[in-house]
């Protein structure tokens, strides 16, 4: 029961709802009984805050019960018995223009978060916690409305302010619930397209900031910040074979060539306009398609204010970009690669969030996402701010949220960005500025842990679904199972194999010879992980040139290089990816201002460029030999891997039942009649040579068949004599 004070029209907790300060509006609005002051005529009252109201009633049955101003503020009053009254009652209000407003009171509604769901997030378990943080429509008690719930512990009060309420913090705050640090308050009437942030008072310092939803699922164009209340996805999914097919999808036997894309510059509209989900479903699909890639990887969708961040410095966790359309648009741009049998991979960034004042960073006035010391909390390299990985509350937002896009997008699988800085407290710190863990080590106990755990209910929840690791450094068991002590990745970035081989083919041929090892060295590690190989984004930016600009020479050794290149990338064990524009050598570095340069495309050159990589991707996906045992030792065998004077490498590739031989010639010098030995005599047949004239080589190579010879040679009882095309690569296999 409340205090009512005859001689004084506020108590104290009513001058917290007037200041914006009171952490339980519930204490002080909607009905509650009158108690000891009850009479016959009135043993309940209703207490509503209206500021700005003129006059107010009650609308009960369509019949008015004033609502009395306590005079000189802007509380109304109203009392009586309690059966006058339904559960939830109409508050009907005229504003200062003399508008009329009629709407359910807020206060009138119990609590909607349940106590199984608090207990679950408060231990970091609460895999589907995005249905109940952020802005929800629902109905309660059959009347329509938006739930608004949100984590903030060290607030003194929260407010949902947004146009339906002026955004006027004293309007709407929201309860608290116990210890938890969760908020909540349903408030009936609002609809689906409705804006909205969080108000916010730090209970320490009294200050007060908006914030966008940490949940919010759909947000405005930047550079405005609001979030967008999203109505429940009516989509309907039409992906159902390949989801099916996915979850008994063998993917360590299975090809695997990804190409990554930005979508932002992969393609423009006509007046250099961001185009649609839409339109890029069916634009990347004539696109991909014929070109043989079985998924792509795209860069981060998640909401971003910044488009030079690339999306790697997210705001918005739950919501795909408003850049490109709705969230259901961003449905059916996957639902439709699906239906052409193209799988998603998204780039997913759990290793630091941005600064800006609207998101993430000190949420409630309090280091609540992020580490309070600067040590633990910050990337200076970036300007980012690091997960606190220990807390129970933000492993929950950041797991929920990799299995929101697995569940809610049908997406297959999300690369993980910067797993090296996550592991390591030292990443790219001096000493003394990072602090050891328990054990006075370097690695990032907590992050490990995440990490394990991630893996473990993508993988559980989702099977098929692939978690890719862009991790550099040689932490162990990286894609082994969490319960042999691994991290539980599907895949790891080669980033070794990546840096060693753009090393070595920058170099000018003369003086390969003397680096032959950068060739060589990769195999002895090759199948201590499951390797993806990756040409990204990352190696055509920053000044490090577009991968034909790091190819020596003049401009026909460059794409006989680049081609020998990408003959090498198909063939050598491990999964692929190649960024978007390098299929066909642009020139330019990549620029997320503008779109490729489509125009290179009247080129024989780059059309050439373009044809190679769609028959690699052709060999490879239809030559088990290829990629069967891509993370196997059986699956490689040197022919010769020590011709370093010719710098020439020659291997054997295995499937169950099949295999292939690949022999590249690094150097622009021919060779007839070289000699290569064989595991198995007969005729041998070309399938690719990369110096083709199809591709814009110089066509030298070999008349099919090949006739083998039984001559010993490199520890086989036979050999074949063949023709090495200059800075070329053939694939032969057995007739």
């Amino acid at each position: 029961m409340l205090n009512v004070k005859q001689d004084n029209p506020l108590s104290h907790a009513m001058l917290r709802i007037v200041t914006a300060t009171h952490h339980d509006p519930f204490e002080v609005l909607g009905r509650h009984s009158l108690g000891a002051n009850s009479t016959a005529t009135a043993d309940t009252f209703v207490r509503v805050y209206l500021p700005g109201a003129r006059t107010a009633n009650l609308l009960v049955n369509e019949q008015q019960l004033p609502l009395n101003r306590i005079e000189g503020t802007d509380f109304f009053e109203w009392k009586g018995l309690a059966g006058l009254l339904p559960d939830h009652y109409l508050v009907q209000w005229h504003d200062r223009h003399n508008v009329k407003h009629t709407e359910y009171d807020p206060y009138s509604f119990a609590p909607q978060l349940g106590e199984v769901d608090m207990h679950l997030f408060a231990e970091g378990q609460h895999w589907n916690i995005y249905q109940h943080l952020g802005a929800h429509p629902r109905t309660v008690d059959g009347i329509e409305g938006v739930l608004f719930a949100t984590w903030a512990p060290n607030a003194e009060r929260i407010s949902v302010v947004g146009d339906f309420n002026d955004w006027d913090g004293r309007q709407h705050p929201l309860r608290v619930r116990g210890g938890s640090g969760l908020w909540e308050v349903f408030i009936p009437g609002i609809k689906p397209g409705a804006l909205y942030k969080f108000e916010i008072r730090n209970r320490a310092t009294g200050a007060v900031f908006l914030k966008s939803d940490p949940y919010g699922q759909a947000f405005e164009l930047r550079p405005q910040t609001g979030s967008i209340v999203e109505a429940p996805s009516r989509y309907e999914w039409q992906d159902g074979d390949w989801m099916n097919q996915r979850a008994h999808w063998d993917w360590q036997s299975s090809p695997l060539s990804v190409y990554e894309m930005h979508l932002g510059s992969w393609r423009r509209g006509w007046a250099g306009e961001f185009m649609n989900y839409r339109e890029l479903a069916h634009q990347v699909v004539d696109y991909i398609k014929p070109l043989g890639f079985t998924h792509i990887e795209i860069l981060p969708v998640s909401e971003h204010p910044l488009d030079d961040s690339w999306g790697y410095q997210t705001t918005g966790y739950y919501a795909p970009t408003s850049r490109f359309g709705t969230p259901d648009d961003f449905r059916y741009f996957v639902d439709y690669l699906h239906r052409h049998n193209i799988g998603i991979i998204l780039d997913w960034v759990p290793a630091h969030f941005p600064k800006d004042a609207h998101a993430l960073a000190r949420f409630d006035g309090s280091a609540l996402y992020e580490h309070e010391d600067p040590r633990l909390g910050e990337h200076r390299d970036w300007g980012t701010l690091i997960y606190n990985y220990g807390r129970n509350e933000v492993r929950n937002f950041l797991l929920a949220n990799a299995l929101f896009w697995l569940k809610e997008y049908h997406l297959d699988g999300l690369r993980v960005d910067a797993v090296a800085s996550m592991l390591h407290l030292d990443y790219s710190r001096e000493p003394g500025e990072w602090i050891p863990n328990i054990h006075g080590g370097n690695e990032n106990l907590e992050a490990m842990t995440f990490l394990q755990k991630l893996n473990e209910v993508c993988h559980g929840q989702h099977p098929g679904a692939l978690v890719i690791a862009e991790e550099s450094t040689a932490w162990p068991q990286v894609t082994r199972p969490t319960w042999v002590g691994g991290l539980g990745f599907s895949m790891k970035w080669n980033m070794g194999w990546m840096h060693d081989s753009l090393d070595y083919m920058s170099k000018d041929p003369i003086h390969r010879q003397y680096h032959h090892n950068q060739l060589t060295f990769g195999m002895m590690y090759a199948f201590t992980e499951n390797f993806m190989l990756p040409f990204s984004h990352d190696e055509v930016v920053h000044g490090k040139g577009s991968m034909i600009n790091k190819m020596p020479g003049d401009d026909w050794q460059k794409f006989a290089n680049l081609r020998l290149l990408y003959t090498y990338l198909f063939t050598y064990p491990g999964t692929k990816l190649l960024f978007m524009g390098s299929e066909f050598a642009q020139w330019s570095e990549w620029a997320q201002s503008r779109a490729l340069d489509w125009n290179l495309f009247d080129y024989a050159p780059h059309q050439g460029m373009h044809a190679l990589v769609k028959d690699l991707n052709h060999c490879y996906t239809s030559m088990p030999s290829l990629y069967q045992r891509n993370f196997r030792g059986d699956g490689f065998e040197w022919i010769d891997c020590h011709d370093s004077t010719q710098s020439i490498v020659s291997y054997i590739r295995k499937s169950d039942n099949d295999f292939s031989i690949v022999i590249l010639n690094f150097t622009p010098v021919t060779r007839s009649n070289y000699r290569i030995g064989i595991p198995v005599a007969g005729a041998y047949h070309e399938v690719l040579n990369s110096d083709s004239s199809f591709y814009g080589g110089s066509n030298w190579g070999n008349s099919n068949p090949i006739y083998s010879q039984p001559v010993p040679w490199m520890n086989h009882q036979h050999s074949l004599e063949i023709n090495l095309p200059p800075l070329g690569a053939l694939i032969l296999k057995l007739a």
